[in-house]
């Protein structure tokens, strides 16, 4: 009998399109596989065993089942993002609990292209976080149960790194894609700005925000990211020579890059270079006023999307991070420190095509209750583990997290490339090549060699 979990989106869609399988064997398998596993994991928030079920046999009686890129493919969706018929909590006792009447456009676009929602993915509160426990429970990296997976989007990554479905949806405001990605070992693209629909609570936090996929494989982040972005599957070509600049410096002073991080980074440029690219050691030239200017810009989106919550319900973190915002908001509404930012950037892409750094400074922290501690320390612990992602949340500028060698624990390893704006393709054709020339394993072996992939 053939296993469909721990499967490729990829290699789902095409066994749905020619009835090899069907959406409700496959959907099934996966809800179960959701059942062993995520009382040790903490993915899910919300599992829609019936409605996926239901759903499963309604892409199987579609017209267009053979035309569908991802035809019968379970998917996990981060809770901040409307899934019609269910409440979106975004990891808060403070939000109603009331159902959304329509998908988000995200959502929407998956449905058509043929995929199932299993279910909605915790996340922390109001998804401000780099780690995700809350009142809806903790995402523990399937690699290793004892570290969180990150966040914000950790439950979504914790569900696909642990085979529960093959792709899931988060966003990405400070690093919230890239972050669990890196520690779950999956691949991620964060969009640039205007690419896929954002529509993250109020404001995309000043249109910083991306929606994006979590993958497994290139393939799966490139076919989600085509469906997400409303384009045409792109056909996969040899990346041509590109200058790729390679920096192994924390843009936030003070935080210093753990040596298995830094390692990744340059095996990861050696695998670049003898693929033909250009490729040298250069740091962007990061203003010291970047911490600051991060600091506010992540405050003050937190202080919009807190309001009009009663505050009682709020834990004592998001509390205070609200009200630093609330100081922020004028002086980051009108965009000139973002702009300043790109400003001074823009010259070090005119340089390079592609920044590789390490995608994180060390591995995530325990998983422990950090929603019942308090603001300085969440914050410290924060920016002590994941200071290379903000800066092209600020520019707005596309970049993505990709598996790349082993921690010491066994857990994955990752690095992180960063392009101009409209450079999604060129990115996600670089990751491949680092695929190709060095395979990660795919699944969290939580079950045996069974779950390993290939």
């Amino acid at each position: 009998m053939t296993s469909w979990a721990g499967r490729t989106a990829v290699e789902i869609a095409a066994a749905v399109r020619e009835k090899r399988v069907t959406p409700r064997e496959v959907v099934a398998e996966h809800l179960a596989r959701i059942d062993r596993l995520d009382g040790r994991i903490g993915a899910f928030r919300t599992v829609r065993a019936e409605a996926a079920l239901a759903e499963a046999d309604e892409v199987a009686a579609r017209g267009d089942l053979a035309e569908l890129p991802l035809a019968g493919v379970p998917v996990a969706v981060k809770d901040n993002l409307a899934v019609r018929g269910e409440s979106v909590r975004n990891g808060s006792a403070a939000t109603p609990d009331t159902p959304a009447g329509r998908d988000h456009e995200t959502v929407a676009r998956l449905r058509a292209a043929g995929a199932v929602v299993v279910g909605l993915t915790n996340v922390p509160e109001l998804c401000v976080f780099g780690t995700t426990e809350g009142v809806h429970g903790t995402a523990r990296n399937p690699w290793d149960p004892r570290r969180s997976a990150g966040g914000s989007s950790g439950g979504s990554a914790a569900a696909v790194a642990a085979g529960m479905v093959p792709v899931a949806l988060g966003n990405d405001g400070m690093g919230s894609l890239r972050i669990p990605a890196a520690n779950c070992g999956l691949v991620t693209i964060k969009p640039g700005h205007g690419v896929i629909p954002a529509g993250i609570s109020e404001g995309d936090w000043f249109g910083m925000s991306e929606n994006g996929p979590l993958a497994t494989t290139v393939e799966d982040a490139r076919l989600m990211f085509t469906v997400l972005a409303g384009q045409e599957p792109a056909r996969r070509e040899e990346p041509a020579a590109r200058r790729i600049a390679v920096s192994l410096r924390s843009p936030l002073a003070g935080v210093a890059v753990s040596r298995p991080y830094a390692t990744a980074a340059r095996e990861a440029a050696e695998v670049l270079m003898k693929a033909g690219h250009q490729v040298r050691r250069a740091d962007p030239p990061y203003p010291a006023s970047l911490g600051v200017t991060a600091l506010a810009h992540w405050t003050a989106g937190t202080a919009v999307d807190a309001r009009g919550l009663d505050r009682r319900f709020l834990t004592r973190r998001t509390r205070v991070h609200a009200a630093i915002g609330r100081r922020c908001e004028h002086s980051v509404a009108g965009g000139a420190a973002r702009e300043r930012l790109r400003g001074r950037l823009e010259p070090f892409f005119g340089e390079y095509d592609v920044l590789l750094t390490p995608a994180l400074a060390r591995r995530s922290p325990q998983a422990a209750p950090w929603h019942q501690r308090g603001w300085l320390r969440n914050v410290l612990a924060n920016s002590a583990y994941s200071p290379l992602t903000p800066p092209w949340n600020l520019t707005g500028w596309p970049a993505m997290a990709v598996p790349f060698g082993t921690l010491p624990s066994g857990a994955p390893c990752s690095v992180q490339l960063v392009g101009r704006p409209g450079s999604e393709g060129e990115l996600l054709d670089l990751a491949q090549q680092l695929q190709d020339r060095r395979p990660w394993p795919r699944i969290a072996p939580l079950e045996g060699t069974e779950a390993a992939g290939g």
